[in-house]
């Protein structure tokens, strides 16, 4: 599989905005993802009809917008607060 170089375990800087979210870092990109993944079950924030869109609350909100948003697209977003 992966070697040591793989790009999800090499830890990066977050924004501000994301660590409101996820916890102070630097953190991994799958440490992130998991995270932000927890605030969204913990906070319900996932469509009832439709579970691939999120309706960001306010924390998450300051990171991918406010709109509805599907979980594809929310990984784009949050990694433009990643350095």
């Amino acid at each position: 599989m992966a070697g040591k170089n793989n790009a999800l375990q090499k830890p990066v800087n977050l924004s501000p905005q994301l660590e409101n979210v996820v916890g102070k870092g630097p953190m991994t990109r799958a440490q992130v993802t998991s995270k932000v993944w927890d605030h969204i079950k913990a906070n319900n924030l996932q469509d009832s009809k439709d579970k691939r869109m999120i309706n960001p609350d306010d924390k998450l909100g300051a990171v991918i917008g406010k709109e509805q948003i599907s979980m594809f697209k929310m990984t784009g977003a949050v990694s433009k607060h990643m350095s």
